[in-house]
C-alpha cells in the first residue's frame, strides 16, 4: 500500500492548494491512505471544524495536529466526536480526544497512525518516548501498517523517534517546522523516516506567514499578529510504500510541488 503525508496545512491559501492538488496526487500515486497536518489550517494558528470538514471532503483520511491545536476553544468537543481527527497522544491525561487509532484502506488494510509531540524547544508535556512505545506495543496487536507523525521542533528528537520506535513501525516523519528535508531514507529495521514534510503554504512567505509581519516580529520583539502569506502555494510531503503483510516501508519519496493559483 502506499500512505500519503501531507505536511502542515497553513490556513486558507494551504486549503485551497489541497482542495485543488491532494485529488491528483491521490491518483497520480496511487495512495490508498492519506495523513495531513492541520495545526494551522484555521487562519493559519489552530484548528476548525469547518475546515477539517473541508479537508476530508479533498481526500485526507485523518488529520494530525500539535502544539496549536487548543487555539480554537470549539475544537475539544469536536475533537471528541471526530476519531479522524487526532492530538498529541503525549499530552497529559485528561486531554479532549485521542492521540493515535486505526482505521481501514478501501482495499481491507488496517493502518494505525500516531501523533506525538516533541519537548525540545517545546512545552513540557509527557515523554513522547514512552508513550509511544506504549501506543506502538498495543497497536502492533491490531496491525503492523504503522505511521508515527512527530511534531518537532529538533531535527534530533525526530530521528530519535524514528530509531527509538525503529522495526516496530512503518514510517516516522516529522513535521512543525513547515521547511521540508531532504534526508528521507529507509532504516535497516525497514521503517521509512524523513526529518520534516514541509508544509502546504505560500512560496513567498516565512514559514507561510507574511513576510513583512514576521520580520516586524524579529526586529522589534513586540507581539504581532501573523496571517498567512498569498500567492503561489506549496504541496509538499512524502509517500511511503508500505508491504501490508510485515509493515516494513519499502520506499519513501519526498513530494513538492506548486500550486500557481490556488
Amino acid at each position: 500500500m502506499n500512505l500519503l503525508f501531507l505536511g502542515d496545512i497553513v490556513g486558507k491559501p494551504g486549503r485551497l492548494a489541497v482542495r485543488q492538488r491532494l485529488p491528483k496526487l491521490i491518483h497520480r500515486e496511487r495512495a490508498d491512505f492519506v495523513v495531513a497536518n492541520c495545526e494551522n489550517v484555521a487562519h493559519g494558528a489552530g484548528v476548525d471544524p469547518d475546515s477539517c470538514r473541508e479537508l476530508f471532503d479533498a481526500g485526507a483520511d485523518v488529520l494530525t495536529s500539535g502544539n496549536h491545536i487548543w487555539r480554537r476553544k470549539e475544537i475539544a468537543d469536536y475533537l471528541e466526536r471526530e476519531p479522524r481527527l487526532l492530538r498529541p497522544a503525549n499530552f497529559p491525561p485528561g486531554a479532549p480526544g485521542r492521540g493515535a487509532a486505526t482505521f481501514s484502506t478501501a482495499g481491507g488494510t488496517t493502518v494505525a497512525v500516531v501523533n506525538l509531540i516533541g519537548r525540545v524547544f517545546m512545552d513540557a508535556v509527557d515523554c513522547p518516548f514512552q508513550a509511544g512505545e506504549a501506543l506502538v506495543r498495543d497497536l502492533r496487536a491490531k496491525t503492523p501498517v504503522i505511521f508515527v507523525d512527530m511534531h518537532a521542533e529538533a531535527s534530533s528528537e525526530k530521528a530519535a523517534m524514528a530509531y527509538h520506535l525503529g522495526g516496530r513501525v512503518s514510517g516516522v516523519v516529522g513535521s512543525h517546522t513547515h521547511v521540508q528535508t531532504a534526508d528521507q531514507r529507509l532504516l535497516d529495521a525497514g521503517t521509512a523516516f524523513m526529518t520534516d514534510a514541509g508544509m502546504c503554504g505560500p512560496v513567498d512567505s516565512i514559514i507561510g506567514v507574511k513576510a513583512e509581519l514576521a520580520l516586524r516580529r524579529f526586529v522589534t520583539h513586540l507581539p504581532v499578529r501573523f496571517e498567512p502569506a498569498s500567492g503561489a502555494t506549496w504541496v509538499q510531503g512524502a509517500v511511503i510504500a508500505i508491504d501490508d503483510t510485515s509493515g516494513r516501508a519499502t520506499d519513501i519519496r519526498r513530494i513538492q510541488e506548486v500550486v500557481d493559483r490556488p
